[in-house]
């Protein structure tokens, strides 16, 4: 089975978003752990740091390939706001589905268990929705 360029793209797109997402997931969940914060305080601040790193990632990539910053962001923001939001949106559900996978230390199983089960279960379901926005308007390009 070959896989068409687009795929290819969305497939591409989705694993670096993926990183992102999981590098501020995983440092939100660990530190908010350590604070001893609660489930809905460990989501918030993966959250806010899974858009950091993805955006942080992107911009990169991106800036050495354009002019200005200005351009960056602006590319920046328009290939992954969706991407990232989408893969938080299903992330998040997840480990709110897991019994206790958000109120268990770092130490636990539990807690790397869910984190893999829910960004697994993110990236199958968000590579389709990034292909679908390649071929609207061919927003990966710029990777």
């Amino acid at each position: 089975m070959t896989i068409d360029q687009k795929t290819r793209q969305a497939i591409d797109h989705t694993i670096h978003c993926l990183i992102g997402c999981g590098i501020g997931e995983i440092l939100g969940m660990i530190i908010a752990s350590q604070l001893g914060w609660h489930r809905y305080g460990r989501i918030s601040l993966a959250i806010i740091l899974a858009f950091c790193f993805g955006y942080a990632l992107t911009y990169r990539n991106v800036r050495k390939k354009v002019e200005t910053s200005k351009e960056a962001i602006k590319i920046t923001l328009a290939t992954d706001t969706v991407s990232i939001t989408t893969m938080e949106i299903v992330d998040n559900t997840i480990e709110l589905i897991i019994p206790n996978a958000l109120i268990v230390s770092m130490t636990s199983f539990r807690f790397w268990w869910g984190l893999a089960l829910s960004l697994t279960i993110a990236f199958i379901i968000t590579v389709p929705i990034n292909r679908y926005m390649i071929s609207r308007n061919g927003h990966a390009h710029m990777h």
